[in-house]
């Protein structure tokens, strides 16, 4: 009887134990998914002119909008702000609803005066999350439209925020000024090794750097690899070629990074 007493009280502190450390992850889950906490929303608008492309097959212009909601408000009128300023929105426009149906009303006027057109325009607008932590949220947005010419338009930028102060983080935030240089150079050397160049191979021709100069572009955002660059089309190469990325990694920062930023936290 005492060794069968012995055994049950095992037992009995066995699932304590192992019900303390579910509650603790169970803890840990929930305070990661609070970190991570939004859900993505959409808005579509069709215009009501169908339009035949062939003898079989129709088609109409669209408006697509989808973006992340946060608990945090200020973080959701940030990312509309941006929304706002890449399109030069100067109506009475308070909403993504408002976009997208400024957009279809834009091709209706257009419609009623070209009404034997067989174009149909477009728009869609993604914002995404690419990387989150603690202090700081990386989005995506990406604005692709056509409204008529040789092809689409296609323009990728990011956001990067600190959802715990509510501010933006620049570059400057990031690189000590007196190490911007040091940065061009290390992601030349990247960049020319990414494009199978040597160090003194001429950029000019192939690329449309100024003055033939390397520079870095102004779209960065900090992935767990580092710090990610990316030139849009046109910006340095056709529009055929589209999007260039660059990886500067966290090793190659050591020494330029700024301390106490999300580039020396652990990544």
């Amino acid at each position: 009887m005492r060794k069968l007493a012995l055994f049950f009280i095992g037992i009995c502190i066995f699932l304590a134990c192992r019900n303390e450390k579910n509650r603790d992850n169970s803890e840990n889950i929930v305070a990661a998914i609070d970190t991570l906490t939004f859900n993505y929303d959409s808005v579509k608008v069709y215009s009501k002119n169908i339009i035949k492309t062939d003898a079989k097959t129709s088609d109409t212009t669209k408006a697509v909008i989808t973006h992340p909601v946060f608990k945090n408000e200020i973080l959701n009128k940030y990312i509309l702000r941006q929304v706002f300023n890449y399109i030069g929105e100067e109506e009475k426009t308070t909403s993504y609803q408002d976009i997208a149906t400024s957009f279809v009303k834009g091709y209706d006027d257009f419609h009623s005066q070209n009404a034997t057109s067989a174009q149909v325009w477009w728009l869609s607008i993604e914002v995404n999350v690419l990387h989150q932590t603690h202090n700081y949220i990386a989005l995506q947005y990406i604005n692709s439209d056509y409204s008529g010419g040789a092809h689409p338009n296609t323009s990728f930028s990011y956001l990067n925020y600190n959802p715990k102060t509510n501010t933006v983080i620049p570059l400057d935030s990031l690189i000590a000024a007196n190490q911007r240089e040091k940065l061009v150079s290390i992601g030349e050397a990247i960049f020319r090794k990414d494009e199978k160049l040597t160090a003194t191979e001429s950029l000019s021709g192939k690329y449309f750097f100024r003055d033939d100069k390397f520079h870095l572009p102004e779209n960065f955002y900090v992935s767990n690899k580092g710090l990610v660059f990316l030139y849009n089309p046109y910006e340095i190469k056709p529009y055929s070629e589209g999007t260039t990325e660059l990886i500067v990694p966290f090793s190659a920062l050591k020494g330029i990074a700024k301390p106490n930023t999300i580039l020396t936290e652990t990544n």
